[in-house]
């Protein structure tokens, strides 16, 4: 015989939770001075905390100073990608006349000579629509340009993922025109370890020899600060020691120009006010002879400036500093580390044994003859070899 049970009905399965829509959003140009009041720098760095790719150089302690050393007549706009009226992404671009050596009209990322990421800040969990936004503005108003064009754009994390997807779904050209691999830190070792793995027994052992034949010429200290402790006089340290150097006699030094003298002072304080500095120092009876700038960015970090002591060569101080900032790996915070260093570095790619896939992205947009027009172009620039959106 049948139980109750046998005719009980079946339990309704529990119905699944609706996906909730992600709003589109839209992107609009506008002139940067308009951050400069401080309820949209607010906004600005609201978004950086929740930013899917950290990026201290679109931050508005650091791109502001760089804007108003370098465009002070507001030929670069920032686009802003807003949801419901709230600021969800955020990227400096200019129309440039030239595409490197060519004369070809682009719309492109701003990057100047001391940035170093072209990563827009976009909201975690928003890349698609941001892409979406972007390319939809870049089409409707492309003006002059061939194409849009996104150098020192981070390969592999999801702003890079999120645009390789909306590009198929619209079925949009664009191509890989340039990869580099610069020396990134990145390692569940902690420092002490790392350092062994990474340099042989032999140059370990020949380091210890420097550092020791070093100290009999004084007392060395090594000192490290996240806050803004004495940064006025560290700030001027750092000008002068890079000066006194190779960059000083080529006019490439921060302080051979004052704007980039001024940018320099600037950004320093700005993160330091953010929490975003960290400054490490090398030095000799007091007197600086090595020193290191980063940008502190959970979960990363950025290298920015370093500079040394030309005549204390024969001790590697850049390179004993380096064995210091290894204790990065140490901070629970940060997971990696960008040297922000070109592609071989003689010195930091033989301490930090990753690598970090950096790329310049051409992308088609406007109308049916301008795409003709860019594909021609991307088909000469590649040659045989043509690429897509991953490495």
């Amino acid at each position: 015989m049948a139980s109750q049970a046998d005719h009980a009905p079946a339990p309704t399965p529990p119905r699944s939770a609706a996906p909730v829509p992600v709003p589109a959003g839209h992107v609009r140009a506008v002139d940067w001075r308009q951050f400069e009041l401080a309820e949209q720098r607010h906004a600005w760095n609201a978004l950086a905390q929740c930013a899917s790719e950290p990026n201290p150089f679109f931050e508005s302690w650091y791109l502001l100073p760089a804007l108003r050393a370098h465009d002070p007549h507001g030929t670069v706009r920032l686009l802003r990608f807003e949801i419901d009226g709230d600021l969800a992404g955020l990227l400096p671009i200019r129309r440039e006349p030239r595409y490197y050596r060519w004369p070809i009209p682009q719309l492109t990322t701003w990057i100047h000579g001391n940035c170093f990421l072209g990563a827009p800040l976009v909201a975690a969990g928003l890349e698609r629509p941001f892409w979406r936004a972007l390319l939809d503005w870049a089409d409707q108003a492309p003006g002059l340009a061939l194409f849009l064009h996104l150098p020192h754009l981070p390969l592999g994390c999801p702003l890079h993922t999120a645009l390789a997807d909306v590009l198929d779904e619209q079925h949009r050209t664009a191509g890989l025109v340039h990869v580099e691999q610069r020396a990134m830190l990145q390692s569940r070792l902690p420092s002490d370890a790392y350092f062994e793995a990474a340099l042989s027994g032999k140059k370990r052992k020949e380091l210890r020899r420097q550092f020791a034949r070093l100290s009999e010429l004084g007392e060395v200290t090594l000192t490290r600060s996240r806050g803004d402790e004495h940064l006025a006089r560290w700030t001027e340290d750092f000008l002068a020691l890079e000066h006194s150097g190779w960059k000083g006699g080529a006019g490439s030094a921060l302080a051979s120009h004052q704007t980039t003298t001024r940018l320099f002072h600037e950004a320093l304080a700005g993160a330091a006010s953010h929490g975003r500095l960290e400054r490490l120092t090398l030095a000799l009876d007091d007197e600086p002879i090595a020193m290191l700038a980063s940008f502190v960015t959970p979960p990363g970090a950025f290298s920015f400036k370093t500079a040394f002591d030309e005549r204390y060569a024969r001790y590697s101080p850049g390179v004993l500093l380096q064995r210091e900032n290894l204790v990065m790996l140490d901070d629970p915070l940060i997971r990696w580390c960008d040297s922000c260093a070109a592609a071989d570095h003689p010195m930091i790619d033989h301490i930090w044994r990753e690598r970090r896939a950096i790329g310049r992205l051409s992308i088609a947009i406007g109308g049916s003859l301008r795409r003709t027009l860019f594909r021609q172009l991307l088909k000469a620039e590649l040659g045989r070899n043509p690429a897509g959106v991953t490495p």
